[in-house]
């Protein structure tokens, strides 16, 4: 790339611009979060609003950044620093190759001195980033990592039954020792960390992980304001491969193309796309950072989906769109391709953009957003005037109209509507949902004053309230 090109891009992972070296300890952060992170390219002498103000005496600022590199960062660290002439000014430029680390500022130590960079911002590496860093540079992945306080008897045998039936292959010790499930641990196989979160026992997962699971929300307009459904897939990460697509399905508009007497639906987003968005997401995401889980939510004019972790190490989104595959949780990932879940690494994204443009969908929009992975899915054109699946004509004439219902709460008061006795267990079996939701769909009709129980808790039943009796 040209300085040409350079100068005129936006800030971001990989590149920054300073105006001169008077923040030179800033500098110097930005030096060790490029290094650490994916590498990066520093511009001395260009301003925020892309004047080129050029660096007057460029052989002493050279001299003055290698001496405060080496003063300053551990390990030692050698950027190519060289200066460039453009439009008449000098201008220099440090780039920094990305090495296994960490590497951190001196003066602070090797914990609190390690800095990472986040979007176009640089950030001091928390202890999970820090250990992420010490995994990577030794090879290892954090999924992979027994736990030595625990046996096979963690796992859920039904589980990993199920999730192999299709190979028809019969599941041993040795096979799970060979995909990374059990690994050794002295004398004796544990679980792995990626193990457990693909097959742990219910409450070994709730105890370990209890954020390696999927949480889908459907909201009112474009922001996360409004919940009009929500659904948190229970059951390990196999589930969601399943249950995303459902949720997805009944909370976004289908629109028809007539092609040669034949009808041809349209989902508002491409099942390929959404379906290696996800397994992606499931792959990648970072099992060590807490208190985040992969999320779906769609919203009027778009679907997220919302992984915890960065962009492993010494990748960027130019790489990845390439082809280029640094995999995170090689456990997760050799478990996902053996079961043909995840096809050959770094093949995803090229099956998307085929996919989308064959099919008239917007190509994904990736980014990093915080310490997390956002993809946005665009709805097709065709769908985003077409009549929703669910029409509120299919509303009872009971229901204020200020009360937004998903389509599971529009069918069960259709069924009281027409005298049918219907209850949690009925509504979960025709939805396709666990219980839990049908019950927590029920009790928001009732707090909306909807709907109220009539009877003996076990024998009682639900009734529409007629709101002119209010």
């Amino acid at each position: 790339m040209t300085i040409d090109q350079l100068i005129h891009l936006p800030e971001g992972k990989t590149l920054e611009f300073k105006r001169d070296t008077s923040t030179l300890k800033k500098i110097m952060k930005t030096i060790v979060a490029f290094a650490n992170t994916a590498g990066g390219t520093l511009v001395i002498g260009r301003e925020n609003d892309g004047e080129i103000v050029g660096v007057d005496d460029p052989l002493q600022v050279e001299e003055q950044l290698t001496s405060s590199i080496a003063d300053s960062i551990a390990p030692l660290i050698m950027p190519d620093i060289e200066i460039i002439s453009f439009k008449g000014k000098a201008l220099l430029c440090v780039r920094v190759a990305h090495w296994p680390g960490p590497f951190y500022m001196k003066k602070e130590g090797e914990e609190r001195g390690v800095y990472i960079r986040l979007g176009s911002s640089t950030r001091q590496a928390g202890p999970e980033f820090v250990a992420e860093i010490k995994r990577n540079s030794l090879g290892f992945s954090f999924d992979r990592l027994p736990r030595p306080e625990l046996t096979s008897k963690n796992l859920d045998l039904t589980l990993i039954e199920q999730a192999f039936q299709p190979t028809t292959q019969k599941i041993t010790e040795a096979k799970l020792v060979s995909l990374g499930v059990l690994v050794p641990y002295g004398e004796h196989m544990v679980p792995s960390n990626g193990g457990l979160i693909l097959f742990g026992s219910k409450e070994s997962r709730e105890y370990y992980f209890p954020d390696a699971r999927v949480s889908c929300a459907l909201f009112d307009g474009t922001e996360k304001v409004n919940f009009l459904d929500r659904l948190d897939i229970e059951g390990g990460i196999f589930g969601a491969l399943t249950e995303v697509h459902k949720f997805v399905r009944r909370n976004s508009r289908l629109a028809a193309r007539i092609e040669t007497f034949t009808r041809k639906d349209i989902p508002a987003y491409s099942d390929v796309a959404l379906r290696e968005v996800l397994i992606n997401a499931i792959a990648h995401t970072d099992y060590s950072l807490t208190g985040m889980r992969i999320t779906i939510a769609i919203f009027s004019d778009r679907l997220e989906v919302q992984n915890p972790g960065i962009l492993p190490f010494g990748m960027t989104f130019n790489s990845f769109m390439a082809g280029t595959s640094m995999v995170r949780n090689r456990t997760i990932a050799n478990v996902l391709r053996h079961l043909s879940l995840m096809e050959e690494w770094g093949s995803g994204y090229k099956r998307i953009t085929a996919d989308c443009s064959t099919n008239g969908y917007a190509i994904p929009e990736w980014s990093e957003f915080g310490p997390t992975i956002r993809v946005v899915l665009r709805p097709h054109p065709l769908t985003i005037h077409s009549t929703p699946t669910a029409k509120t004509s299919d509303v009872p004439v009971n229901v204020p109209l200020n009360v937004p219902l998903n389509k599971r709460q529009q069918w069960f008061l259709n069924q009281l509507q027409k005298g049918i006795k219907c209850n949690p267990a009925i509504l979960a079996t025709q939805w396709g949902v666990v219980e839990k939701t049908a019950k927590r769909d029920i009790a928001d009709l009732q707090k909306n004053g909807i709907i109220v129980f009539v009877g003996a808790p076990k024998t009682g039943h639900y009734e529409l309230i007629d709101i002119k009796d209010n």
